[in-house]
């Protein structure tokens, strides 16, 4: 067979490889461009809305061409719903969590993914298995245990972990360890050995090999991880309203709620309100993307 006839025949599968590629190059655009704007949309809508006067909303509905658009909205929002004082009061909540679970989560995974002891599968396990519990079915025991817990009057007015600022910094600590030991641990096992046996050689001990030698080397995947904590528990809403009674002490979710019972008619003020809460949460993503993106692609280009 001559190179020609060779040619002929490579040319239609090697024009039929490079058609399928760019069909499938179209697709995943068409997908990501469609995912997109689905996930857009509703927060297109909402700014939109909370733009609108409540009367011109009333009168033309809320699909319609606006025929003027105020920050009105926000300024309401942020006064009649006391957003300032329920907004710190999230901040009193999400900093400690986040620091202490950070921290927490860091020290069990340098003891399972860098000490060799037995137990170190089980504690895993253990603290994987954590995860899988819905928060639904602890509810009424956690209840009980937050009525009995003694706590510092410095820390609970009423003395009990009940009704505390402490008592959601907890139960939100205890439910995310479990997620970054497994993140973390996962990571800290991609660390070379050899870098710990020569600090052993050089005299470094346990604590020093993991805050000086681990947690730097840790930094991407912590502003990863500190990124979705911040998130998840600062739009925690559940916690919030089963174990805090007293509604000033309730973190910024639950100002939106009770801002919603007031003025259940008026969506244009509640969606000026749920921008505003929103913000903080896309400022630490901001301030934290590119560790948070290079912490999401560690996994691909280690093997």
């Amino acid at each position: 067979m001559t190179a020609a006839a060779v040619s002929e025949r490579v040319r239609p599968a090697r024009a039929s490889g490079t058609g399928r590629a760019r069909v499938g190059r179209i697709l995943s655009y068409v997908l990501m461009i469609g995912a997109t704007v689905l996930w857009i949309t509703p927060i297109v809508f909402t700014l939109y809305v909370s733009l609108r006067p409540y009367s011109e909303t009333s009168k033309l509905g809320y699909v319609s061409l606006p025929r003027s658009l105020t920050f009105d909205n926000y300024r309401q929002a942020w006064t009649q719903s006391d957003m300032l004082h329920f907004f710190l009061n999230s901040v009193a909540i999400t900093v400690p969590a986040v620091i202490l679970t950070l921290f927490f989560a860091s020290l069990v995974a340098f003891v399972v993914a860098k000490v060799n002891i037995k137990i170190n599968v089980a504690l895993l396990i253990v603290f994987t298995a954590g995860n899988l519990l819905p928060q639904q079915v602890i509810i009424t025991p956690l209840y009980r245990l937050y009525l009995l817990i003694p706590v510092p009057g410095f820390l609970s007015e009423s003395g009990l972990l009940y009704n505390s600022i402490i008592g959601l910094v907890a139960i939100n600590v205890a439910f995310q360890l479990g997620f970054c030991v497994f993140v973390l641990s996962n990571f800290m096992r991609t660390v070379p050995d050899e870098m710990y046996e020569a600090a052993v050689v050089d005299g470094a001990s346990l604590w020093t090999r993991y805050w000086r030698l681990t947690m730097p080397l840790c930094r991407p995947a912590l502003a990863a991880l500190a990124t979705l904590l911040t998130t998840w528990i600062y739009n925690d809403f559940f916690w919030a309203i089963t174990l805090i009674e007293t509604g000033s002490r309730r973190p910024v979710t639950s100002a939106l709620a009770n801002l919603q019972g007031q003025f259940v008619s008026n969506q244009n003020l509640i969606a000026a309100a749920a921008m505003m809460v929103a913000i903080p949460t896309l400022v630490v993503y901001v301030l934290l993307q590119r560790q948070f993106i290079s912490g999401l692609t560690l996994g691909s280009t280690k093997g």
